[in-house]
């Protein structure tokens, strides 16, 4: 798990610098910094969304998946456990959206689910790339969004750790095909990110998440 590892701590090191540097932006240059980083958000969610191989199971599982989060509502439950980690460790309003918005931008793409598996089993190589990364990100999101990104850290080793494990125990990565499926529908998931930094439209992505599980099951049961 040394990648795992390595890319939470280039995440935590980014987020600190880009703390410092968002103590030396002019109050006015914020909203153009947050606008950057939105429509970054949403050229990375493009990029990803345009992996997909199958428009069909994508649209459906997105429309089940968003359906049991709002029936579960997911979301909501996010929210409530992330304010919760913030009244303990202090941050502004923006905390929950920069921890949130963090942790799904490094966390749906394939770098994450086969770098993730492929550390288990031995071979970090993916994820120290993809750390790399993420280290850059981690610096531009902190600086517009605060202390949250920082704290994104905890939630990544979390899920790329569990990864890892399955990796150690089945020794064997994703099929192409359920790879791309979660890679589009990540990529949807940023786009709805990216909609919220530009305050276009609040949507509520974190019910979408059901979809990351959803999406590839309904292309596997129409591809047996």
């Amino acid at each position: 798990m040394i990648g795992t590892i390595i890319n939470t701590v280039t995440v935590i090191v980014g987020s600190g610098a880009g703390l410092l540097l968002k103590r030396r932006i002019p109050e006015e240059s914020g909203d153009a910094v947050f606008s950057v980083v939105g429509l970054f958000t949403i050229y990375l969610g493009v990029s990803m969304a345009l992996k997909a191989e199958d428009p069909v199971s994508l649209i459906l599982g997105l429309l089940a998946g968003t359906l049991v989060g709002e029936a579960c509502k997911l979301e909501d439950g996010l929210e409530k456990g992330v304010e919760q980690l913030r009244r303990r460790v202090g941050g502004g309003s923006e905390f929950v959206e920069a921890l949130m918005t963090a942790f799904l931008t490094y966390c749906v793409g394939p770098m994450t689910i086969v770098g993730s598996l492929r550390d288990g089993m031995g071979d970090p190589s993916i994820l120290l790339a993809k750390a790399v990364m993420d280290g850059f990100v981690s610096i531009a999101y902190a600086a517009a969004m605060g202390i949250g990104v920082m704290f994104s850290a905890l939630p990544l080793l979390a899920f790329q750790g569990s990864l890892a494990l399955l990796g150690a125990v089945a020794g064997a990565s994703l099929p192409p095909r359920t790879v791309a499926s979660i890679t589009a529908t990540g990529g949807l998931v940023l786009l709805g990110l990216g909609v919220n930094l530009l305050k276009l439209r609040r949507l509520r992505v974190g019910n979408m998440l059901p979809a990351l599980v959803v999406v590839p099951l309904i292309s596997y049961l129409l591809h047996v």
